[in-house]
């Protein structure tokens, strides 16, 4: 067995759009491609680098949820897990600061190539981060997202806190949290 393989999370059908697809976490091999779905995704001042991709990976890939059809990776969304309860720019720098036993688990991008978008994709992924997150007891879930995606991460369960402190990019940005404390399962 690969290291890809124990790395598995699921393998679905995409209701014959798409030939089979299948979730996974990160490994080092597979940075060049996030990096260039990273680039397709966010403008230059909110991609992260390849050199801040390789670091998040090596630092916790199996926080990476990718979604890949064929040998190609169509989307992922990925973030650090900490005991910080708010998502700060700080994060986005330092992959180090990554605590496995952490009760917050941040999400820094959720990214889907232009191509793959309205499928669905970015969702099921963000469905299985979640799921990830209850199985690991986290607290919950913390992300930020310009005004326009507030709804969308509300059909999650994110309830929107207001304007983050984040400036990452020089952008306005809104957090957002998903609190199990604040569901009923």
């Amino acid at each position: 067995m690969t290291e890809t393989e124990r790395n598995v999370t699921g393998q679905f059908s995409a209701e014959g759009r798409d030939s089979q697809l299948l979730i996974r976490h990160a490994v080092i091999a597979d940075v060049p491609a996030l990096t260039a779905v990273e680039r397709q995704c966010f403008p230059p001042a909110e991609a992260a680098t390849e050199e801040q991709i390789r670091a998040r990976v090596q630092s916790y890939g199996d926080h990476f949820w990718l979604l890949q059809q064929g040998n190609r990776i169509i989307s992922f969304v990925d973030g650090m897990v900490t005991e910080e309860p708010d998502l700060t720019d700080r994060m986005y720098e330092e992959a180090d600061l990554h605590n496995p036993d952490g009760s917050w688990q941040m999400i820094f991008g959720v990214n889907t190539i232009p191509a793959k978008r309205r499928k669905g994709y970015a969702g099921r992924l963000l469905r299985e981060a979640i799921r990830q997150a209850r199985q690991e007891s986290r607290r919950g879930l913390v992300l930020t997202c310009k005004e326009q995606l507030i709804p969308y991460y509300a059909g999650f369960g994110f309830v929107s806190e207001g304007l983050s402190a984040s400036v990452h990019g020089n952008v306005t940005w809104y957090q957002m949290r998903l609190n199990f404390a604040d569901q009923k399962e």
